[in-house]
């Protein structure tokens, strides 16, 4: 290799290490700018780069995969090392004197299990089946995380669009008002078409002051389900979606990408494994051992070894052995029943979502032609009563049933989507 082939070789090296220290350690999402709205899918990323959820299921997966090494230790030969130094001084009657001595030692020993019949190795699949256990934990909260932010999204949603409805609500009644007044002053209604039409507008006012309310809380709930404390805008994508998928196969792909359905698997491996550690109790150990070092009572020190071989079979120790074991086929059974007891939740969810999606969709349509007849019945009131043959009750009916009907076709746009959501996270999406 050529010198100037050496130093470009370098100089990658180099610049490579440069960028492992500056770059930071897992790719962040950007922060989104004041007053520019972030779209959903950014928003849940925004969600699984920040919230403690999160993180304090990524240190339970670590503090899981630790214990994996630590039960493997138990293959591996343990080495002590040792020395000491003792200085003694007594008093020898048959001599009537004090005499002195010292004494030097240092030594190495090395300890390495031979065989155990399995008690190690099922201590390392427990671990490692708990470990797995761990990571479907962390992949469940990362789907939690991600569904309470397109709740959190599409509510925020609704409560904005309500709030567009709440001051349509307040402009009619604001005219209505106006036409009751007009109408009063040359004599054609009476005093209480006026009352009215206030009562209405001071209605129409209140619900005003609700939804704007509704929309700060909602705002809120984003913020926390983001995992930050300053709101964010959000981009209006509050419209219907068709979704098409075939039941049964929603259920098929629930059982095997469920996160909870994994990780239940994974907590009855790891009770097999204790089982099986357990009832490896009843089982000798066999251990071999070796030391070396020197020792005198002055300097030079004398060597000394030992080799060797122990067997250990503990025959009674009080029904320890067999309580641990009774414990151990406890735990499995216990964990073979929340399996089960979590597929027929999983499959409850994944109906019950089915079904409210299809609710949700079928509502979208009668809330849209609710909406057209409300439109119309409105028109039809505000003609009648400007022609002086409707009453000031028939037009404040007509207002209350269009925004009643607008504001239903929003919620029912907005429960189509987290219907969606809820499903999708029924079968193990994010």
């Amino acid at each position: 290799m050529t010198r100037t082939a050496r130093l470009a070789q370098w100089c990658s090296a180099l610049s490579t290490a440069v960028l492992l220290v500056v770059a930071p350690a897992g790719a962040q999402p950007p922060a989104p700018q004041p007053g520019q709205p972030i779209s959903l899918e950014e928003a849940i990323a925004l969600a699984l780069a920040q919230h403690p959820a999160i993180r304090a299921a990524e240190g339970g997966r670590a503090a899981a995969d630790a214990r994996v090494p630590q039960a493997f230790s138990g293959f591996l030969p343990r080495v002590d090392a040792d020395a000491s130094a003792r200085r003694q001084q007594g008093f020898q009657s048959s001599i009537d004197r004090f005499f002195t001595v010292s004494n030097y030692s240092t030594n190495v020993t090395l300890t390495q299990k031979l065989y155990d019949f399995g008690k190690t190795g099922a201590r390392v699949d427990e671990a490692r089946a708990n470990a797995k256990a761990s990571e479907e934990e962390l992949e469940r909260v990362r789907q939690e995380v991600a569904l309470n932010v397109k709740l959190a999204y599409y509510g925020l949603l609704e409560a904005q669009r309500l709030v567009r409805v709440a001051e349509a609500a307040v402009e009619r009644a604001e005219l209505n008002l106006k036409s009751a007044r007009g109408f009063f002053e040359v004599g054609i209604v009476p005093k209480s078409d006026v009352t009215r039409a206030e009562v209405e507008l001071a209605n129409a006012r209140v619900g005003l002051i609700r939804a704007r309310n509704a929309v700060r809380l909602a705002e809120t709930t984003l913020a926390n389900a983001l995992g930050t404390a300053a709101p964010v805008q959000v981009q209006d994508i509050l419209a219907y979606e068709p979704f098409v998928a075939d039941p049964a196969l929603l259920l098929t792909e629930a059982f095997r990408a469920r996160p909870e359905v994994r990780r239940a698997q994974a907590r009855v491996d790891a009770a097999r494994f204790q089982l099986r550690q357990a009832t490896a109790g009843f089982l000798p150990d066999l251990n071999g051992n070796a030391s070396y070092g020197a020792t005198n009572n002055d300097f030079p020190l004398r060597e000394v070894w030992q080799l060797g071989f122990s067997f250990s079979w503990n025959l009674f120790e009080g029904f320890l052995t067999q309580a641990r074991e009774t414990e151990a086929r406890a735990n499995l059974g216990t964990a073979r029943a929340d399996l089960d007891t979590l597929e027929l939740q999983v499959r409850l969810e994944v109906d019950r979502s089915w079904l409210a999606l299809l609710e949700a969709e079928e509502r979208i349509g009668a809330t849209a032609k609710g909406v057209e007849s409300a439109q119309e019945l409105i028109r039809l009131a505000q003609g009648r009563y400007a022609a002086g043959v409707g009453t000031i009750l028939e037009l404040a009916d007509a207002q209350v049933a269009l925004t009643d009907a607008e504001a239903d076709h929003i919620r029912a746009l907005t429960d189509h989507k987290t219907a969606r959501a809820q499903l999708e996270r029924a079968v193990g999406r994010r």
